[in-house]
């Protein structure tokens, strides 16, 4: 900026000659090549101080952008399979466990499959609101309609600053399938005894339950 204001001093001189007199040619000549190099220099200026203000903007959008990319990292056990498994888990060794306490079965491997994860069973508020309306024709004829309405909603309880439902009942998730591979799996009886075992405890049908051999090692 000092370079810019010399320059207009110097074309205030020049303007200002002595005498009066009014300056020649190369004097105008001066004058605009003085006003052009003072423009270069103003518009040099302005322009460094936008891009300098351009990177400044860019950096911080950058810097924001990637503390966003720390903050929302991907989680864990997203569906539900922790529990799926848990369950799963939790069935294969009640039955492995069982089922090697039998006589005849030893080195029993166990593999169940669940559909889903528990369900509960919450407490509900059941209003039913009943109208009855008698209707009569322009021929005199008489009809009743009946028009009912239920609305259910979840009896929420607090606890300190949590509201949350009642819950009657967990029900177990459903069992898809069952497989057993056991040592002594290969006799009639025993298949026949394991495949008891399996339906009686886990409540699942018997097409549901798969029963193998362990083959000798």
């Amino acid at each position: 900026m000092s370079d810019s204001k010399n320059l207009f001093h110097k074309i205030k001189n020049l303007l200002s000659l002595e005498g009066g007199k009014k300056p020649a040619k190369y004097h105008y000549f001066l004058i605009v090549l003085a006003l052009g190099i003072g423009f270069m220099l103003v518009s040099n200026l302005l322009s460094k101080d936008t891009s300098l203000t351009q990177i400044e903007q860019v950096s911080g959008l950058t810097s924001s952008s990637d503390k966003d990319t720390d903050v929302f990292k991907p989680s864990g056990d997203e569906g539900g399979t922790g529990s799926i498994d848990k369950y799963e888990q939790e069935y294969e060794n009640q039955l492995k466990e069982a089922l090697e306490s039998m006589a005849g079965i030893e080195n029993v491997t166990v593999v169940v499959n669940v559909e889903a994860t528990s369900e509960q069973v919450l407490e509900k508020n059941t209003v039913t609101q009943n109208q009855t309306t008698e209707e009569t024709d322009p021929q005199g004829g008489k009809r009743t309609v009946d028009d009912g309405n239920t609305e259910e909603s979840v009896v929420i309880i607090r606890k300190g600053e949590q509201e949350t439902p009642i819950i009657l009942q967990t029900k177990k998730p459903e069992i898809r399938g069952v497989l057993v591979v056991a040592a002594g799996a290969d006799n009639i009886q025993i298949k026949k005894s394991i495949v008891e075992a399996v339906t009686r405890v886990l409540g699942v049908p018997s097409h549901r339950v798969a029963v193998a051999a362990k083959k000798g090692k």
